[in-house]
This record gives C-alpha cells, structure tokens and sequence, in this order.
C-alpha cells in the first residue's frame, strides 16, 4: 500500500517459489499435468458413466487373507450399533467390560471344577444371567427405539437406515435417467436431484436449472445452520452438461483427495477432453444436504455410502461410561483385591492346620493323597467361591433401575419446559443421566451460539475519517438522529438503518471520489449471488458478513444487479455498469482476506481486497479493511499462469495458491474500512449467571480481536489472547 501497506501481506511469504509453484512464462496447455501423471498421484479417481472403471485391479484392496473388493463403498449404509446377529456377542463384550460381571464369569467357571467348588454353579448362573439380560434389554431398547437425531427425531435406526437407503433419485443408465434406489447407487454414477430431495451421496455439481448451474442447499443436518448456502458448477459443465444425451457422452476424469471426514474442504482436478478444470467445495453437494430453491441439479457422484463426509463424521457407535461406571469399576477392583488378601491368608492358614492337624485326625481323611501346600492351593478357591458376596453384583441392577427412574422424572420435570417453544426436557439414553450433574466445563463457541449471527452495518471508516454516528446533511453531530430517507433509491432494502445523513449526502453530490470507490469495491468484492423473484433483488450470501456489507452498498446507491461466473453487473451513480471477473482470490483462516480481480469496462484491470483488522475493534464490531490497485496487463498474464497451474495442483493446492495470492496481494492502496454488529442473543447474560452459580466453568472460543469481546467481557470474564484465537473464560 502507498501510505499504510497491509501488515498482514508484508513479510509473511517470499514471492513463489518455482520448485513450489512450477510455471514457465510461455508456458502452454500441453505442458500442464496429464492424465497419466496426475493418475499416479491423486488418491482417488472417479470416470463419469463408467461403473467397470472403479473395478479396476488397481482399485482393489485386501479384506482378508488373499480375498479382495474394490475400495470403492456401495451407497448402502447402516448406523444402527446392533442386528439380529451381533446383538448377543457385541452386547456380551460390552457388559463383561464391568470388572463385577467378569468376576462372576470366573466364578462360574471356578464353580464348575469339582475339587474346589463350595456352592452349586446355579448360584452364581441364575444372578449373573439376571444382572446381563436386564442390561442387554435396556441397551437392545435404546439400539431399536432411541431417537436419531442426526436424520430424524421419531425413527429409530433399523427403519430409518431402511428408510435411506430405499429413497429414490434419478440416475442415468445407458443413456437414459431411470429411477432407482440409492441403495443402488455406485460411484461413478451421472444422478438428477429435484427440488426439495435429499441428496444421495458426495456429488460433484455439473448443471442445474438455475442460470450458472446454481444450486442452493440446506446444510442443517451437517452443521446445524438453517441460513441456505449456494453451489456452482463449472462453467464447462454449466454450458455442455444441460440436456439428457450430453449428460449420456460425458466422460471426464476426476482426480480428488481420499475420503475424510473434512467437511470445510475439498481439493481435485477434472480432466475432459485434455483440459484440466479446478475443483472445490464449492462445486460439491454433500450428502444430508437438501436442494433448495433449485428445481432440478445435476451432478456426479464421487464418494458413496460410508465414504460420503457425513458417515466419515459419525464414527462408529461407542458404548459410553459415565463417571459412576468407572466409580463402580474402582470399587470393584479394591473389593477384589481384599477379597485375594483375605483368601490367601485363609489358605495360608487352612495350610499350616492342615499339616499340624487334619493330616493327624484319622477321622477328617478324605481319601485324597493331597500335599498341605495343594490343599491350601485350593481352599484358595474354595473361599474366593464362598465369600463372593463381597463383591456387589446387584449394585450395577440397582444403578440401572435408578437411571431409569432419573430418566422419567427428566422428562416430567415442568421447571426444564421450554415453554414459548413446546418444548420438554427429554432423555435420549438412560445411560449418561447422573453425568448432568457432574458437569463441571461448558466449551462454546461465540459467533450464532452466543450472538445472533444476524449482521449489521453500523459504520465506516473512509479517507481517515468515520461514518455512522447520527448526524445532519452537513455533518454536524445530532444529540438525537433519525434514520435516513432512502426513498430516492428503488433498490434500497427497508430493513437497513442508518443515521448518519451527511455520508449520503456525499454520496449523492459524487463531490468525494473516495467514498465512491469505496461503495463500489463493497458491491463488486465478494461472493454472494442475486436472483430477481418478481421484480425484486435477493440476495444469497455464503456468511451474514459479506451480506450484510453488499446491502449497505445496495442501499447506498451501488447496487449488484446480477452475477454471473465471469461477470458482475452493478448499478453505480444511476448507471448500469458490467465487469468482468478475472479471478477470484478466495478468503480462508490463514489469510484473513479475499480479493477480487476485475476487467473494468474501459479495459483497466483492478484488484478490490478486504480482509480482517481492528480499527473499530472497542467497539465491540466485526472490522475488514478495503484495499486496491491497478494491475497491468502483462503483469496480469504472467500471474494468471502461475493462478493455473496452483488452482490444478492435486499435492498441497491451498499452499500453492496462497503462495501466489500473496504474489499479487502487494502495495495495495488502502480505502477505508467498514464495521459490523453482531449482537448477543436474548438471555445469555442470565443463563452464563445461572451456570455460574452452579459452579460451571465456560470458555469461549472466538477469533475475534481484544475490543470485540468486550461485550462479553461485562459478563465478569477473563479474556486469554493468542495469534489468531480469542480464549475466554466466563
């Protein structure tokens, strides 16, 4: 930057280096990765309309001994933790994880041996068969009835797994969409979601019917946020991929990253007809998601079934132990370890009476030519067998009893309704219910968990000077504002208030060319899509942040028209205008910013940036600082070069594009900056007090800046800093 270049742009990486980023300044086509060689290092590859592809020898894996299957997983799918088959010994082994039901199945083995056996074997059988029958139905209860949460709360697992994995969608054979069952689903596989379905699988997004093959989906059941999110397909696939027999000629080469359970990112490469197009998240429909707003996307599948980032994400089911198990556990071993001192000092003693006395006593033969030491060998036994009463077998039955009973007075407890909702308390498992009160650590986060995540324009900062407190046309500071007219804007949203009027007032005479670019960077750099629905602009955006800040621009006179994937259309100073996109430098953690580079349409080429700072950071708002700078075209070409071939990387993608991003992300020209409110949500103040008097320690994890928590700090808290994480304790 000229003046103030930005710190976090300045030092923090060399410029590219070409063993990292390989490029060449005449570099063609024909040098980039071929199919070959990007086969040999991508994990997993995917050939559209070729299921006998993913059959392939070099696909298989071994499953046991010589037997192999391809690594490829069908789309079936099965959450539940029991069938009719494994119940009994899954079941077994989890309950003979209780140190006093193993010591019991010792006893019984012990029982049966005649020469050390003191009680009749049904005296041990018949309690120990008791304490694991009433166990194991409860667990088969909680396997066959409890609510699943993560598809449904009124199925339980069997049905809903059998309910999943019959739905049907349509995919395409031999040239034509038929319908089938996702059961039958393969990898490989061109399917066609409608509107309001549930998507099947992991799918690449080739087309909708959305202009620019646009999808939105709802993405509650993998993150719990119920604002839509978009997808788009390539431009390639958005242009060829429409019609039933494209879709039927279609076979491109995906090379993608093995299976994982990161849902925030996706990395791979498509190969059609030798040319290579760059793939991400946002070109990917995942499974749980459902098509919203869209009436029909096509798309190909990539992962299925356990492989899809939603089963990566659930693990397998895990029998859970609370804190009194392990209790119990202790004490049981303590108990057990008394109980061996105790017999070992009888056989002791059985020993030495044995040799002093019993072997004396004519009338105590037994017939048996025993040494005293073996004898007190298995007296040894003998007393283990008499005195396992010490060991509280029925304390686990009593503790099951009890948990069933907390469980019912959970469900019936009117001080736990929630009642502006119709919601009871319920109990989901009888098995964690004393662990509500011995929670001693609450880990939250901030952003939508403690704010509302409903965003706000509330000021900026332009030319060093700031905007948004309440003034007149003039500029001077009003004691009481009122907000402002923007009836003179037919774009403006009603719901967006702001006081300060000499802001529009500079705006409207144009007499500050500043101000004016400053608007026009907030309605071109960013990444929300509009749709026109009768008349009216509405916008989609992928974080309330960058919504909020292109409705600011919207209603001060910088309006986004329309969008396409290499095209934005503005309306500025009450003319139309259409830029061209040339690139866009997407945001991540590391970096704190975005940028986009943009065709203007007297031909320069200009690159708008914002990313994180802390100007108005006490005053408890969410900052970005707003930078440009011309770039000439044949600085342009060489960079575009250098985007290609890091965009296409299959090894370390995001390492080689943001090396190249900091290339061109130098000696920007700072404009101003802008500040968002993110308000807390009704009654936080009150519940952390209420958790506080129970003695609960809360930590919130945010990446916001010192000034920021302030408003949290109110709430008696310790604020912990680090480089790029907030910590605090409530």
């Amino acid at each position: 930057m000229s003046g103030l270049a930005r710190a976090s742009s300045q030092g923090s990486l060399d410029r590219p280096d070409d063993e990292v980023v390989p490029y060449s300044d005449d570099e063609t086509d024909d040098e980039l990765q071929s199919e070959d060689d990007l086969d040999r290092k991508a994990g997993w590859s995917v050939r559209a309309n070729d299921r006998e592809y993913c059959k392939r020898p070099e696909f298989q894996k071994k499953v046991f001994l010589c037997i192999k299957k391809s690594k490829y997983s069908g789309n079936g799918i099965k959450t539940y933790k029991y069938n009719f088959f494994t119940f009994l010994p899954l079941n077994l082994y989890e309950q003979f994880k209780r140190a006093a039901n193993l010591y019991f199945l010792c006893l019984l083995i012990l029982q049966i041996i005649p020469q050390i056996s003191t009680l009749p074997w049904y005296t041990t059988l018949v309690p120990l068969v008791l304490v694991l029958g009433i166990t194991a139905i409860k667990d088969l209860v909680d396997d066959l009835i409890a609510l699943v949460t993560v598809f449904s709360r009124s199925k339980a697992r069997h049905r809903m797994d059998k309910e999943i994995n019959n739905r049907k969608c349509d995919v395409l054979l031999n040239g034509r969409f038929v319908e089938t069952r996702w059961l039958n689903l393969q990898v490989g596989d061109v399917v066609r979601i409608k509107k309001n379905d549930f998507i099947p699988a992991d799918i690449l997004l080739l087309s909708s019917s959305n202009p620019n093959s646009l999808c939105y989906v709802e993405t509650a059941e993998l993150d719990g946020e119920t604002n839509l999110k978009f997808k788009m397909g390539q431009k390639v696939t958005d242009e060829r991929l429409q019609e039933e027999d494209q879709l039927a000629r279609f076979n491109g080469l995906i090379m993608c990253e093995e299976p994982n359970n990161r849902l925030d990112k996706f990395v791979g490469t498509m190969i059609w007809d030798a040319q290579s197009y760059s793939l991400d998240l946002d070109n990917m429909l995942l499974r749980g998601c459902k098509i919203r707003n869209t009436d029909f996307c096509h798309g190909l599948v990539i992962f299925a079934g356990n492989d899809t980032k939603i089963m990566r994400n659930g693990g397998k089911t895990r029998f859970k132990r609370t804190l009194i198990d392990k209790l119990m556990n202790y004490m049981v071993y303590t108990i057990f370890a008394l109980l061996v001192l105790l017999c070992a000092g009888l056989a002791i003693g059985h020993t030495y009476w044995y040799e002093s006395v019993g072997s004396k006593a004519w009338y105590l033969y037994d017939g048996l030519n025993y040494s005293s030491s073996y004898r007190g060998f298995l007296s040894f036994w003998g007393y283990i067998i008499i005195l396992n009463t010490m060991v509280p077998i029925s304390l686990y039955v009593s503790v099951e009893v009890i948990r069933l009973g907390q469980s019912k007075f959970i469900n019936w407890d009117l001080q736990m309704y929630y009642s502006e909702k119709d919601t009871p308390a319920k109990a989901r498992t009888t098995t964690l219910n004393e662990q509500l009160g011995q929670i001693q650590y609450i880990f939250s986060d901030k952003t939508g968990t403690l704010t509302q995540n409903i965003m706000a324009f509330k000021k900026c900062s332009i030319s060093g000077r700031t905007y948004g407190e309440s003034t007149s046309a003039d500029g001077v500071v009003l004691d009481r504002g009122k907000p402002v007219d923007f009836s003179w804007n037919k774009y403006a949203d009603n719901k967006f208030q702001f006081e300060d009027h000499y802001l529009i007032s500079c705006i409207r005479s144009k007499k500050d060319p500043q101000i004016l670019e400053f608007f026009k960077l907030l309605s071109l750099c960013h990444t929300v899509m509009v749709e026109n629905k009768e008349g009216e602009l509405v916008y989609q955006a992928a974080s309330p942040d960058e919504g909020a800040l292109v409705t600011a621009a919207r209603n001060f006179g910088f309006v986004l028209l329309a969008r396409t994937q290499d095209e934005i259309s503005i309306l500025e100073n009450e003319r139309e205008e259409s830029y061209k996109v040339l690139a866009t430098l997407d945001f991540n953690s590391d970096r704190k910013r975005m940028s986009t580079i943009l065709r203007f349409p007297d031909g320069r080429i200009r690159l708008y940036c914002k990313g994180a700072d802390t100007i108005f950071a006490n005053d408890t708002l969410r900052t970005l600082c707003l930078c440009y700078k011309d770039i000439s075209e044949e600085d342009f070409a060489v960079w575009e070069q250098k985007h290609q071939v890091a965009s296409c990387a299959v090894v370390n993608r995001e390492e080689a594009q943001d090396v190249v991003y900091e290339e061109i992300e130098q000696n920007l020209l700072l404009i101003g900056a802008t500040a968002i409110e993110d308000k807390l949500q009704d009654g936080v103040p009150e519940t952390i007090a209420k958790l506080a008097k129970a003695d609960i320690k809360i930590w919130v994890l945010t990446g916001d800046k010192k000034g920021q928590m302030s408003h949290l700090s109110l709430l008696d808290a310790e604020v912990v800093y680090s480089d790029s994480r907030t910590l605090l304790r409530v």
